[in-house]
Protein backbone atom coordinates (compact mmCIF):
# COMPACT_ATOMS: atom_id res chain seq x y z
CA UNK A 1 0.00 0.00 0.00
CA UNK A 2 1.46 3.51 -1.13
CA UNK A 3 2.67 6.07 1.95
CA UNK A 4 0.35 8.78 2.58
CA UNK A 5 0.23 10.97 5.29
CA UNK A 6 -2.15 13.45 6.95
CA UNK A 7 -1.54 16.39 8.59
CA UNK A 8 -2.89 19.15 11.24
CA UNK A 9 -1.64 21.52 13.24
CA UNK A 10 -3.20 23.61 15.64
CA UNK A 11 -2.85 24.73 19.49
CA UNK A 12 0.64 23.91 19.54
CA UNK A 13 0.26 20.08 18.52
CA UNK A 14 1.03 18.77 14.89
CA UNK A 15 -0.72 15.65 14.74
CA UNK A 16 -0.04 13.19 11.73
CA UNK A 17 -1.75 10.07 10.33
CA UNK A 18 0.43 7.76 8.61
CA UNK A 19 -0.95 5.06 6.49
CA UNK A 20 0.45 2.70 4.08
CA UNK A 21 4.33 1.36 4.15
CA UNK A 22 7.16 3.96 5.09
CA UNK A 23 10.15 3.02 2.84
CA UNK A 24 12.72 5.09 1.45
CA UNK A 25 10.67 6.29 -1.56
CA UNK A 26 8.69 7.71 1.36
CA UNK A 27 10.68 8.77 3.71
CA UNK A 28 11.31 12.56 2.07
CA UNK A 29 7.45 13.47 1.89
CA UNK A 30 7.47 12.78 5.62
CA UNK A 31 10.31 14.84 6.57
CA UNK A 32 8.42 17.17 4.89
CA UNK A 33 6.05 17.68 6.96
CA UNK A 34 8.70 16.97 10.18
CA UNK A 35 9.83 20.08 9.06
CA UNK A 36 6.96 21.98 8.42
CA UNK A 37 5.78 20.98 12.14
CA UNK A 38 9.37 22.11 13.50
CA UNK A 39 8.70 25.60 11.80
CA UNK A 40 5.46 26.05 13.24
CA UNK A 41 7.29 25.52 16.79
CA UNK A 42 4.93 23.13 18.01
CA UNK A 43 5.17 21.40 21.70
CA UNK A 44 3.76 18.62 20.85
CA UNK A 45 4.01 15.89 18.21
CA UNK A 46 1.63 13.25 17.58
CA UNK A 47 1.75 10.25 15.28
CA UNK A 48 -1.44 8.21 14.61
CA UNK A 49 0.46 5.06 13.26
CA UNK A 50 -2.76 2.27 13.41
CA UNK A 51 -2.73 2.38 9.64
CA UNK A 52 1.09 2.49 9.35
CA UNK A 53 2.07 -1.43 7.92
CA UNK A 54 5.52 -1.43 7.43
CA UNK A 55 8.45 0.94 8.49
CA UNK A 56 11.89 0.67 6.62
CA UNK A 57 14.50 2.28 8.43
CA UNK A 58 14.36 5.02 6.54
CA UNK A 59 11.34 5.77 8.05
CA UNK A 60 13.10 5.20 11.49
CA UNK A 61 15.70 7.73 10.12
CA UNK A 62 12.82 10.23 9.99
CA UNK A 63 11.67 9.33 13.00
CA UNK A 64 15.29 10.07 14.43
CA UNK A 65 15.43 12.94 12.44
CA UNK A 66 12.27 14.25 14.20
CA UNK A 67 13.42 14.31 17.67
CA UNK A 68 16.49 16.13 16.78
CA UNK A 69 14.91 18.99 14.86
CA UNK A 70 11.96 19.15 17.08
CA UNK A 71 14.23 19.33 20.00
CA UNK A 72 14.05 18.54 23.57
CA UNK A 73 11.16 20.47 24.65
CA UNK A 74 8.78 18.72 22.51
CA UNK A 75 7.06 15.52 23.44
CA UNK A 76 6.60 13.40 20.31
CA UNK A 77 3.80 10.79 21.06
CA UNK A 78 3.42 7.53 19.06
CA UNK A 79 -0.01 6.28 18.41
CA UNK A 80 -1.38 2.44 18.05
CA UNK A 81 1.83 1.48 16.69
CA UNK A 82 1.88 -1.95 14.66
CA UNK A 83 3.31 -4.42 16.33
CA UNK A 84 5.80 -4.74 13.72
CA UNK A 85 6.91 -1.34 13.71
CA UNK A 86 6.83 -1.29 17.47
CA UNK A 87 9.49 -4.25 17.50
CA UNK A 88 12.10 -1.98 15.43
CA UNK A 89 11.12 0.80 17.51
CA UNK A 90 11.89 -1.57 20.84
CA UNK A 91 14.99 -3.21 19.03
CA UNK A 92 16.43 -0.06 18.49
CA UNK A 93 15.59 1.55 21.46
CA UNK A 94 13.83 4.40 19.99
CA UNK A 95 10.91 3.50 22.36
CA UNK A 96 12.93 5.36 25.05
CA UNK A 97 12.34 8.81 23.42
CA UNK A 98 8.71 9.05 22.54
CA UNK A 99 6.06 7.81 24.05
CA UNK A 100 4.10 4.84 22.91
CA UNK A 101 0.19 5.14 23.44
CA UNK A 102 -2.52 2.89 22.12
CA UNK A 103 -5.71 4.47 20.72
CA UNK A 104 -7.23 4.88 24.67
CA UNK A 105 -4.49 7.62 25.43
CA UNK A 106 -3.17 4.65 27.90
CA UNK A 107 0.69 4.90 27.95
CA UNK A 108 2.78 2.10 27.20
Amino acid sequence: MAFTVTDSIADDTATFTLTGELDASAAPAFREKIEAASAAHVKKLVLNMGDLEYMASAGLRVLIYAKQKMGVGVDIVLVDTQPMVRDTLEKTGFHHSVTLVDGSGAGR
